[in-house]
Protein backbone atom coordinates (compact mmCIF):
# COMPACT_ATOMS: atom_id res chain seq x y z
CA UNK A 1 0.00 0.00 0.00
CA UNK A 2 2.88 2.36 0.73
CA UNK A 3 4.29 1.81 -2.75
CA UNK A 4 0.84 2.41 -4.21
CA UNK A 5 0.53 5.72 -2.40
CA UNK A 6 3.97 6.75 -3.55
CA UNK A 7 3.02 5.87 -7.10
CA UNK A 8 -0.16 7.93 -6.90
CA UNK A 9 1.67 10.82 -5.30
CA UNK A 10 4.22 10.83 -8.09
CA UNK A 11 1.48 10.80 -10.69
CA UNK A 12 -0.33 13.61 -8.94
CA UNK A 13 2.77 15.76 -8.95
CA UNK A 14 3.41 15.09 -12.62
CA UNK A 15 -0.07 15.30 -14.12
CA UNK A 16 -3.35 17.12 -13.51
CA UNK A 17 -6.28 15.64 -15.41
CA UNK A 18 -9.80 14.34 -14.88
CA UNK A 19 -10.75 10.81 -13.91
CA UNK A 20 -10.70 8.16 -16.64
CA UNK A 21 -13.81 6.31 -17.59
CA UNK A 22 -13.87 3.25 -15.38
CA UNK A 23 -15.18 0.66 -17.80
CA UNK A 24 -12.51 1.48 -20.39
CA UNK A 25 -9.80 1.26 -17.74
CA UNK A 26 -11.04 -2.11 -16.53
CA UNK A 27 -11.25 -3.34 -20.11
CA UNK A 28 -7.62 -2.30 -20.59
CA UNK A 29 -6.48 -3.90 -17.33
CA UNK A 30 -8.18 -7.18 -18.24
CA UNK A 31 -6.58 -7.13 -21.69
CA UNK A 32 -3.11 -6.48 -20.29
CA UNK A 33 -3.45 -9.16 -17.62
CA UNK A 34 -4.38 -11.72 -20.26
CA UNK A 35 -1.71 -10.79 -22.80
CA UNK A 36 1.18 -9.70 -20.54
CA UNK A 37 0.77 -11.97 -17.54
CA UNK A 38 4.54 -12.20 -17.11
CA UNK A 39 4.52 -8.54 -16.01
CA UNK A 40 1.13 -8.20 -14.32
CA UNK A 41 0.02 -11.01 -12.01
CA UNK A 42 -2.01 -12.29 -10.40
CA UNK A 43 -4.89 -11.18 -12.61
CA UNK A 44 -8.18 -9.64 -11.50
CA UNK A 45 -6.76 -7.27 -8.92
CA UNK A 46 -9.11 -4.58 -7.63
CA UNK A 47 -9.13 -1.23 -9.37
CA UNK A 48 -8.50 1.65 -7.00
CA UNK A 49 -9.52 5.23 -7.62
CA UNK A 50 -7.26 7.76 -5.95
CA UNK A 51 -7.42 11.46 -6.81
CA UNK A 52 -8.91 10.66 -10.19
CA UNK A 53 -6.40 7.97 -11.22
CA UNK A 54 -7.36 4.35 -11.81
CA UNK A 55 -4.68 1.90 -10.63
CA UNK A 56 -4.15 -1.83 -10.20
CA UNK A 57 -1.26 -3.23 -8.17
CA UNK A 58 0.09 -6.73 -8.91
CA UNK A 59 1.84 -8.17 -5.84
CA UNK A 60 3.44 -11.20 -7.53
CA UNK A 61 5.35 -9.05 -10.01
CA UNK A 62 5.44 -5.91 -7.82
CA UNK A 63 4.18 -3.75 -10.69
CA UNK A 64 1.57 -1.07 -11.18
CA UNK A 65 -0.72 -0.32 -14.11
CA UNK A 66 -2.66 2.94 -14.29
CA UNK A 67 -4.76 5.06 -16.62
CA UNK A 68 -5.33 8.78 -16.62
CA UNK A 69 -6.91 11.03 -19.26
CA UNK A 70 -6.68 8.30 -21.88
CA UNK A 71 -3.00 7.49 -21.29
CA UNK A 72 -1.49 4.30 -19.84
CA UNK A 73 1.31 4.25 -17.25
CA UNK A 74 3.41 1.44 -15.77
CA UNK A 75 5.80 1.28 -12.83
CA UNK A 76 8.19 -1.50 -11.81
CA UNK A 77 11.85 -2.46 -12.10
CA UNK A 78 11.01 -4.57 -15.17
CA UNK A 79 10.20 -1.38 -17.09
CA UNK A 80 13.01 0.93 -15.98
CA UNK A 81 13.26 3.82 -13.56
CA UNK A 82 10.23 5.81 -12.48
CA UNK A 83 6.74 6.02 -13.92
CA UNK A 84 6.62 5.35 -17.64
CA UNK A 85 3.91 6.37 -20.08
CA UNK A 86 3.47 3.56 -22.60
CA UNK A 87 0.76 5.02 -24.85
CA UNK A 88 -2.96 5.60 -25.10
CA UNK A 89 -5.70 3.30 -23.88
CA UNK A 90 -6.91 3.11 -27.48
CA UNK A 91 -3.48 1.82 -28.57
CA UNK A 92 -4.31 -1.42 -26.77
CA UNK A 93 -8.11 -1.80 -26.85
CA UNK A 94 -11.18 -0.62 -28.69
CA UNK A 95 -13.59 0.59 -26.01
CA UNK A 96 -16.91 -1.26 -26.02
CA UNK A 97 -19.72 0.40 -28.00
CA UNK A 98 -22.15 2.05 -25.59
CA UNK A 99 -19.67 2.10 -22.76
CA UNK A 100 -19.32 5.84 -22.86
CA UNK A 101 -15.61 5.92 -23.66
CA UNK A 102 -13.99 9.25 -22.97
CA UNK A 103 -10.46 8.04 -23.60
CA UNK A 104 -10.33 9.15 -27.22
CA UNK A 105 -12.84 12.00 -26.83
CA UNK A 106 -15.22 9.93 -28.95
CA UNK A 107 -18.85 11.01 -29.21
CA UNK A 108 -21.17 8.01 -29.30
CA UNK A 109 -24.27 8.34 -31.46
CA UNK A 110 -27.26 7.04 -29.52
CA UNK A 111 -29.81 7.51 -32.29
CA UNK A 112 -31.97 4.38 -32.16
CA UNK A 113 -29.05 2.54 -30.51
CA UNK A 114 -29.76 -0.68 -28.59
CA UNK A 115 -27.52 -0.94 -25.53
CA UNK A 116 -26.14 -4.19 -24.12
CA UNK A 117 -24.35 -3.43 -20.84
CA UNK A 118 -25.85 -4.56 -17.54
CA UNK A 119 -23.29 -2.81 -15.33
CA UNK A 120 -24.89 -1.53 -12.15
CA UNK A 121 -22.51 1.37 -11.65
CA UNK A 122 -23.13 4.70 -13.37
CA UNK A 123 -19.38 5.21 -13.80
CA UNK A 124 -19.35 2.39 -16.36
CA UNK A 125 -21.25 4.68 -18.73
CA UNK A 126 -19.08 7.79 -18.49
CA UNK A 127 -18.52 9.51 -21.80
CA UNK A 128 -20.01 11.86 -24.37
CA UNK A 129 -23.14 11.04 -26.34
CA UNK A 130 -25.38 12.57 -28.97
CA UNK A 131 -28.62 11.66 -30.69
CA UNK A 132 -31.08 13.04 -33.20
CA UNK A 133 -34.80 13.42 -32.61
CA UNK A 134 -37.63 14.43 -34.89
CA UNK A 135 -40.62 16.33 -33.53
CA UNK A 136 -43.29 14.69 -35.66
CA UNK A 137 -46.03 17.24 -35.01
CA UNK A 138 -43.90 20.24 -35.95
CA UNK A 139 -41.61 18.50 -38.43
CA UNK A 140 -38.58 19.83 -36.55
CA UNK A 141 -35.24 18.14 -35.99
CA UNK A 142 -33.41 18.30 -32.67
CA UNK A 143 -29.96 17.16 -31.59
CA UNK A 144 -29.67 15.70 -28.13
CA UNK A 145 -26.47 15.74 -26.15
CA UNK A 146 -25.37 14.03 -22.97
CA UNK A 147 -22.12 13.97 -21.02
CA UNK A 148 -21.58 11.61 -18.10
CA UNK A 149 -18.59 12.50 -15.94
CA UNK A 150 -17.21 10.72 -12.89
CA UNK A 151 -15.38 12.37 -10.01
CA UNK A 152 -15.07 11.61 -6.31
CA UNK A 153 -17.42 8.64 -6.54
CA UNK A 154 -20.15 10.78 -8.11
CA UNK A 155 -21.60 10.59 -11.61
CA UNK A 156 -22.83 13.81 -13.20
CA UNK A 157 -25.28 13.70 -16.11
CA UNK A 158 -25.33 16.92 -18.13
CA UNK A 159 -27.75 17.07 -21.06
CA UNK A 160 -30.23 19.19 -22.99
CA UNK A 161 -33.02 16.65 -22.27
CA UNK A 162 -33.58 15.83 -25.95
CA UNK A 163 -34.04 12.09 -26.64
CA UNK A 164 -32.55 9.80 -29.28
CA UNK A 165 -35.82 9.01 -31.08
CA UNK A 166 -38.91 10.59 -32.61
CA UNK A 167 -41.17 12.64 -30.35
CA UNK A 168 -44.89 13.26 -30.40
CA UNK A 169 -46.01 10.40 -32.62
CA UNK A 170 -49.33 9.11 -31.32
CA UNK A 171 -49.51 11.87 -28.70
CA UNK A 172 -50.83 15.37 -28.21
CA UNK A 173 -48.49 17.64 -26.24
CA UNK A 174 -50.02 20.62 -24.46
CA UNK A 175 -46.69 22.45 -24.74
CA UNK A 176 -44.18 22.11 -27.60
CA UNK A 177 -40.94 20.28 -26.84
CA UNK A 178 -38.00 22.50 -25.98
CA UNK A 179 -34.43 21.78 -24.95
CA UNK A 180 -33.75 22.05 -21.23
CA UNK A 181 -30.49 22.33 -19.35
CA UNK A 182 -30.31 19.29 -17.07
CA UNK A 183 -27.62 18.56 -14.52
CA UNK A 184 -28.15 15.51 -12.34
CA UNK A 185 -25.73 13.88 -9.90
CA UNK A 186 -25.82 10.46 -8.24
CA UNK A 187 -23.56 8.25 -6.22
CA UNK A 188 -21.52 5.69 -8.14
CA UNK A 189 -21.86 3.25 -5.23
CA UNK A 190 -25.56 3.16 -4.30
CA UNK A 191 -26.64 1.42 -1.10
CA UNK A 192 -29.92 0.73 0.60
CA UNK A 193 -31.00 3.48 2.97
CA UNK A 194 -32.43 2.79 6.41
CA UNK A 195 -35.85 3.79 5.10
CA UNK A 196 -37.46 3.79 1.68
CA UNK A 197 -38.10 7.25 0.22
CA UNK A 198 -41.31 8.01 -1.61
CA UNK A 199 -41.48 9.53 -5.07
CA UNK A 200 -43.17 12.88 -5.33
CA UNK A 201 -43.92 16.00 -7.29
CA UNK A 202 -40.79 17.72 -6.04
CA UNK A 203 -38.45 15.03 -7.44
CA UNK A 204 -37.45 13.87 -10.87
CA UNK A 205 -37.39 10.11 -10.52
CA UNK A 206 -34.28 9.45 -12.58
CA UNK A 207 -32.56 9.93 -15.91
CA UNK A 208 -32.12 7.64 -18.90
CA UNK A 209 -28.89 7.03 -20.77
CA UNK A 210 -30.11 9.36 -23.50
CA UNK A 211 -30.14 12.27 -21.03
CA UNK A 212 -33.93 12.54 -20.68
CA UNK A 213 -35.53 12.66 -17.24
CA UNK A 214 -38.02 10.24 -15.70
CA UNK A 215 -40.94 11.85 -13.86
CA UNK A 216 -43.44 9.29 -12.61
CA UNK A 217 -45.91 11.68 -10.99
CA UNK A 218 -48.40 13.99 -12.67
CA UNK A 219 -49.72 17.13 -11.00
CA UNK A 220 -53.25 15.94 -11.67
CA UNK A 221 -55.84 14.75 -9.15
CA UNK A 222 -59.56 14.17 -9.02
CA UNK A 223 -61.45 17.29 -8.00
CA UNK A 224 -58.49 19.67 -8.45
CA UNK A 225 -58.79 22.22 -11.24
CA UNK A 226 -59.45 20.59 -14.60
CA UNK A 227 -57.93 17.32 -13.40
CA UNK A 228 -54.87 17.73 -15.62
CA UNK A 229 -52.71 20.23 -13.74
CA UNK A 230 -52.50 22.11 -10.47
CA UNK A 231 -52.53 19.26 -7.95
CA UNK A 232 -49.39 20.30 -6.08
CA UNK A 233 -50.26 18.76 -2.72
CA UNK A 234 -48.34 15.48 -2.64
CA UNK A 235 -50.69 13.98 -0.05
CA UNK A 236 -53.76 14.67 -2.20
CA UNK A 237 -55.53 11.34 -2.89
CA UNK A 238 -56.78 10.07 -6.23
CA UNK A 239 -53.84 11.21 -8.33
CA UNK A 240 -54.33 10.31 -11.97
CA UNK A 241 -52.07 7.74 -13.58
CA UNK A 242 -50.70 9.21 -16.86
CA UNK A 243 -50.16 5.68 -18.18
CA UNK A 244 -53.78 4.58 -17.83
CA UNK A 245 -55.55 4.22 -21.19
CA UNK A 246 -58.60 5.63 -19.42
CA UNK A 247 -56.86 8.99 -19.05
CA UNK A 248 -55.83 11.26 -21.87
CA UNK A 249 -52.50 12.79 -20.98
CA UNK A 250 -51.26 13.09 -24.54
CA UNK A 251 -48.31 10.72 -24.12
CA UNK A 252 -46.64 9.62 -27.35
CA UNK A 253 -45.47 6.20 -28.54
CA UNK A 254 -42.56 6.42 -26.09
CA UNK A 255 -44.89 6.99 -23.10
CA UNK A 256 -43.65 10.55 -22.76
CA UNK A 257 -45.02 14.05 -23.04
CA UNK A 258 -44.02 17.56 -22.01
CA UNK A 259 -44.25 19.56 -18.83
CA UNK A 260 -45.61 23.12 -19.01
CA UNK A 261 -42.08 24.40 -19.70
CA UNK A 262 -41.65 22.03 -22.66
CA UNK A 263 -39.47 19.47 -20.85
CA UNK A 264 -39.89 16.04 -22.42
CA UNK A 265 -40.13 13.27 -19.80
CA UNK A 266 -41.12 9.60 -19.48
CA UNK A 267 -43.90 8.02 -17.42
CA UNK A 268 -43.39 4.44 -18.57
CA UNK A 269 -41.51 2.16 -20.96
CA UNK A 270 -39.49 4.58 -23.14
CA UNK A 271 -39.26 1.98 -25.91
CA UNK A 272 -35.70 3.02 -26.57
CA UNK A 273 -32.18 1.86 -25.65
CA UNK A 274 -33.29 -1.80 -25.25
CA UNK A 275 -35.09 -4.36 -27.37
CA UNK A 276 -38.51 -4.55 -25.76
CA UNK A 277 -39.95 -6.81 -28.48
CA UNK A 278 -37.74 -9.87 -27.93
CA UNK A 279 -37.19 -12.16 -24.97
CA UNK A 280 -33.54 -11.23 -24.41
CA UNK A 281 -31.86 -10.13 -21.19
CA UNK A 282 -32.24 -6.36 -21.01
CA UNK A 283 -29.43 -3.86 -20.44
CA UNK A 284 -29.28 -0.87 -18.13
CA UNK A 285 -31.17 2.00 -19.76
CA UNK A 286 -30.82 4.63 -17.03
CA UNK A 287 -30.41 5.38 -13.36
CA UNK A 288 -32.77 6.41 -10.60
CA UNK A 289 -32.07 9.45 -8.46
CA UNK A 290 -30.56 7.21 -5.76
CA UNK A 291 -27.93 5.80 -8.14
CA UNK A 292 -29.44 2.36 -8.60
CA UNK A 293 -29.73 1.25 -12.25
CA UNK A 294 -32.92 1.01 -14.26
CA UNK A 295 -33.05 -2.11 -16.43
CA UNK A 296 -35.26 -2.93 -19.38
CA UNK A 297 -38.04 -5.47 -18.97
CA UNK A 298 -36.26 -8.83 -19.22
CA UNK A 299 -33.98 -10.61 -16.76
CA UNK A 300 -32.40 -14.05 -16.35
CA UNK A 301 -33.64 -15.97 -13.32
CA UNK A 302 -31.65 -18.38 -11.14
CA UNK A 303 -32.47 -21.25 -13.49
CA UNK A 304 -31.04 -19.35 -16.45
CA UNK A 305 -34.43 -18.63 -18.04
CA UNK A 306 -35.03 -15.18 -19.47
CA UNK A 307 -38.47 -13.73 -18.87
CA UNK A 308 -40.22 -10.41 -18.41
CA UNK A 309 -40.16 -8.88 -14.93
CA UNK A 310 -43.56 -8.84 -13.24
CA UNK A 311 -44.81 -6.12 -10.93
CA UNK A 312 -46.15 -7.08 -7.50
CA UNK A 313 -48.97 -4.55 -7.67
CA UNK A 314 -52.57 -5.35 -8.51
CA UNK A 315 -55.85 -3.49 -8.78
CA UNK A 316 -57.85 -3.34 -5.58
CA UNK A 317 -61.12 -5.23 -5.62
CA UNK A 318 -64.48 -3.57 -5.28
CA UNK A 319 -65.32 0.09 -5.64
CA UNK A 320 -63.76 3.35 -4.54
CA UNK A 321 -65.38 5.33 -1.75
CA UNK A 322 -68.00 7.89 -2.67
CA UNK A 323 -68.87 11.23 -1.18
CA UNK A 324 -67.00 14.51 -0.99
CA UNK A 325 -63.51 14.32 -2.49
CA UNK A 326 -63.90 10.76 -3.74
CA UNK A 327 -64.46 9.71 -7.35
CA UNK A 328 -66.47 6.53 -6.75
CA UNK A 329 -66.58 3.85 -9.42
CA UNK A 330 -64.66 0.58 -9.57
CA UNK A 331 -60.90 0.33 -9.15
CA UNK A 332 -59.84 0.30 -12.79
CA UNK A 333 -56.39 1.94 -12.83
CA UNK A 334 -57.51 5.50 -13.47
CA UNK A 335 -55.75 6.59 -10.28
CA UNK A 336 -52.54 5.54 -8.63
CA UNK A 337 -54.57 4.82 -5.50
CA UNK A 338 -56.38 2.08 -7.41
CA UNK A 339 -53.41 -0.23 -6.89
CA UNK A 340 -52.14 -2.19 -3.92
CA UNK A 341 -48.81 -3.94 -3.32
CA UNK A 342 -48.84 -7.66 -2.57
CA UNK A 343 -45.46 -9.02 -1.52
CA UNK A 344 -44.17 -11.79 -3.82
CA UNK A 345 -47.13 -11.47 -6.17
CA UNK A 346 -44.60 -10.86 -8.93
CA UNK A 347 -40.82 -10.64 -9.20
CA UNK A 348 -40.36 -7.11 -7.89
CA UNK A 349 -40.51 -5.29 -4.57
CA UNK A 350 -42.60 -2.24 -3.70
CA UNK A 351 -40.16 0.06 -5.49
CA UNK A 352 -40.34 -2.13 -8.64
CA UNK A 353 -36.84 -3.48 -8.10
CA UNK A 354 -34.99 -6.70 -7.34
CA UNK A 355 -31.48 -8.11 -7.10
CA UNK A 356 -30.20 -10.17 -10.05
CA UNK A 357 -26.64 -11.53 -10.16
CA UNK A 358 -25.76 -9.40 -7.15
CA UNK A 359 -26.98 -6.13 -8.68
CA UNK A 360 -30.07 -4.40 -7.32
CA UNK A 361 -31.98 -2.40 -9.89
CA UNK A 362 -35.41 -1.18 -10.89
CA UNK A 363 -37.15 -2.79 -13.86
CA UNK A 364 -39.44 -1.50 -16.59
CA UNK A 365 -42.79 -3.31 -16.42
CA UNK A 366 -45.92 -3.36 -18.52
CA UNK A 367 -48.00 -2.94 -15.38
CA UNK A 368 -48.13 -0.33 -12.65
CA UNK A 369 -45.80 1.18 -11.45
CA UNK A 370 -44.06 0.88 -14.86
CA UNK A 371 -40.54 2.03 -13.88
CA UNK A 372 -39.88 3.09 -10.29
CA UNK A 373 -42.28 3.60 -7.40
CA UNK A 374 -39.95 4.64 -4.57
CA UNK A 375 -36.24 4.93 -3.76
CA UNK A 376 -34.43 2.10 -1.98
CA UNK A 377 -31.37 4.32 -1.68
CA UNK A 378 -30.93 8.02 -0.91
CA UNK A 379 -31.86 10.27 -3.85
CA UNK A 380 -29.41 13.03 -4.68
CA UNK A 381 -30.76 16.53 -4.12
CA UNK A 382 -29.86 17.49 -7.72
CA UNK A 383 -33.02 15.61 -8.75
CA UNK A 384 -35.22 18.04 -6.83
CA UNK A 385 -37.19 20.23 -9.18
Amino acid sequence: MKLLLLFIAALTCSFSVLADELSDANQLFDFVEKNYAQYFSPAAQSTQTVQGYLVRYYPNTNTYLATNAGSVYVHGVQFGVGIIRVGLVTDFITPAVGSGSSTANAVIDLTNLILTKRAGNCSDFAGTYKGTAQDIARNLSFTGNLAIAVSNNTCTFTSNNIPNHTMGQGGAFATPVSAQNSNFRMTATPAFAAQISALGLTWNSGVLLNGVRIDMFAAACFGVGDGKIGCNNESQPWRYDPMSPKNNFGTDNHNAHTQPNGAYHYHGNPKTLFDFSKVVESPVVGFAADGFPLFGSYFKDAAGTVHKARSSYRLKSGSRPTGSGNPGGVYDGTYRDDYEFVSNLGDLDSCNGMTVSGIYGYYITDEFPYMTNCFRGTPDTSFRK
